[in-house]
């Protein structure tokens, strides 16, 4: 079953598309990608029809290229250059702002961007005192050295960064720690300072999955499983939102949302999606 509202996806020229709960679904530790239904049917689709989309999640354990390679081990053939995560988004940000040395929390997939964009990276547990910014990844080995190190970087004047707060997300194995958004909440705890996300929902990630897509936001269709991620994101851009029920949203969710906030569409899966763009 399907809920509508006022758009009309005729009028779509272009997606983002979550993938924990949206695309695929992977194990705990977000590895082992497994396409949901549709998925592949629907990506070949838009590949054939050349219809730009951008395959966006806020993990953070794999860079772009490793993401779109796991992804095409799951018979998702997503090119690397539709692939998207927040330290992507993060290192438009940073160089913006002009900061040179951070302090990255995570793993290889947090911290090589950064790298490979010619930042000074700290990795942790040393100690950063004169970082410009923290920035909070995918860190499941995370210990209190690190803690230490993010804390005196913050009281020496760095700002702080964090791919997500969602507390958790979607895997086969239902509800998944969100692991960044606990450790933000650590650091801000001690620190007192509130972290700048860099993912999902935050328009400067709508802005750069906008750019890559080169069409205007009215008429981007948003598709996801997370209500306070993807929908959010939608409603606060100005997109079409298309929620899906094979992640964390459940119909019964949607619809206590209040009115002005439910997505715009409401389905199944990307398989009921699959069905309405054919």
């Amino acid at each position: 079953m399907t809920q509508s509202l006022s758009h009309d996806l005729n009028a779509v020229e272009g997606f983002i598309f979550d993938i924990d709960g949206t695309l695929a679904l992977a194990d705990r530790m977000l590895s082992g990608y497994q396409p949901l239904p549709g998925a592949i049917e629907l990506i070949n689709l838009l590949n054939q029809r050349q219809t730009p989309y951008v395959a966006f999640t806020n993990g953070s354990t794999k860079t772009p290229a490793q993401l779109a390679q796991a992804l095409s081990k799951a018979g998702i053939l997503v090119q690397p250059e539709r692939t998207l995560t927040p330290p992507a988004v993060a290192v438009s940000l940073f160089k913006s702002r002009q900061y040179k040395r951070l302090l990255v929390l995570g793993v290889e997939g947090v911290w090589r961007p950064f790298e490979e964009a010619g930042f000074d990276i700290v990795v942790s547990p040393e100690r950063a005192d004169d970082a410009d910014a923290v920035l909070v990844g995918w860190h499941p080995e995370f210990r209190l050295d690190d803690l230490d190190a993010a804390c005196r970087a913050i009281w020496a004047g760095a700002n702080l960064y964090t791919v997500s707060t969602a507390p958790y997300l979607a895997s086969r194995e239902g509800r998944t720690l969100g692991i960044s958004g606990a450790l933000t909440a650590a650091i801000s705890s001690v620190t007192g300072k509130e972290a700048v996300i860099v993912g999902k929902p935050a328009s400067t990630a709508f802005d750069v999955a906008r750019s890559i897509l080169g069409v205007e936001a009215s008429r981007i269709a948003i598709v996801g499983d997370d209500l306070s991620l993807e929908n959010a994101m939608a409603q606060q851009g100005g997109a079409v939102s298309v929620a899906v029920h094979t992640g964390l949203a459940t119909p019964e969710d949607i619809d206590r949302l209040p009115p002005g906030q439910q997505p715009h569409f409401s389905i199944p899966g990307v398989n009921a999606l699959l069905e309405m763009i054919r």
